[in-house]
């Protein structure tokens, strides 16, 4: 699941269009209507910290979890920046989400921007929402969003071209998916052109990602097998009910007491 080693350096660049801010509002607004006294959270996959940087701003204390040294060295590098009361709250780890054990457990179990897509095996799955299980307190609460299997199906993923630059660079990224619809699987090759500005000089990196596409009977399943109770699902950042063009959608269980 590493595939974001040289990636990792381009990410933010990548993504710098991402509302961060929007996003950390909704998930504070889900945490505060299903689990209203939730205090610590864990977030499995935080990147390069940006959401659990802004949660932290709502009075939230995080501990991230990811697997890319060079993601979360960009995460701690951020905590340097932060007053220390505030840095005082979070804590980044390197572990595979699917193995990792922290020797104390949380209100809350988050795992954004399709983390759980990335787990592309039955047992992935199982061994995520094992990890959430063991790190909550009864009547916790798991919330991750994932890519949506019928829009998937219905709406085929397409090549797509970025084209992003800063001061230094200038990044075009090529990403063409090919559809495995009898393992419930998107494979994403990846392109990345970067061009240094000052040297004229272009580097190629190129990564695959394979991305698992979810649907509710089979998450249902997940959570009723981890003593979850659903509770709650929709379309990401709208609340509103899934539709055939829905890609993203978020799904909130509650440890049973």
């Amino acid at each position: 699941m590493n595939v974001f080693g040289n990636y990792a350096r381009y990410y933010d660049l990548l993504y710098q269009d991402k509302d961060y801010a929007s996003e950390a509002q909704f998930i504070h607004q889900l945490i505060q209507s299903h689990a209203p006294a939730t205090a610590s959270i864990l977030e499995l996959g935080c990147g390069t910290g940006k959401h659990a940087i802004l949660l932290s701003e709502k009075g939230y204390k995080l501990c991230g979890i990811d697997q890319s040294s060079e993601m979360l060295e960009q995460a701690n590098q951020r905590l340097l920046q932060l007053p220390k009361s505030q840095a005082a709250n979070l804590e980044f780890l390197p572990s595979d989400i699917r193995t990792v054990r922290v020797d104390r457990t949380f209100d809350a179990v988050i795992s954004l921007f399709h983390v759980l897509s990335y787990q592309t095996t039955n047992q992935d799955l199982q061994a995520v929402f094992d990890t959430a299980r063991i790190h909550l307190q009864p009547g916790g609460i798991f919330l991750f969003d994932c890519w949506y299997g019928p829009t998937v199906l219905s709406d085929r993923p397409a090549v797509r071209v970025k084209r992003l630059e800063d001061d230094a660079i200038a990044v075009t990224r090529l990403a063409e998916p090919t559809l495995y619809p009898n393992a419930n699987l998107v494979q994403v090759d990846y392109e990345i052109l970067i061009q240094d500005k000052g040297s004229g000089k272009t580097e190629s990196l190129h990564e695959t990602h394979k991305m698992r596409y979810l649907f509710r009977p089979e998450i249902d399943l997940l959570f009723a097998q981890n003593d979850f109770e659903p509770i709650a699902h929709g379309e990401w950042m709208t609340g509103d009910q899934p539709g055939w063009n829905t890609w993203g959608v978020y799904f909130v269980g509650k440890l049973r007491t």
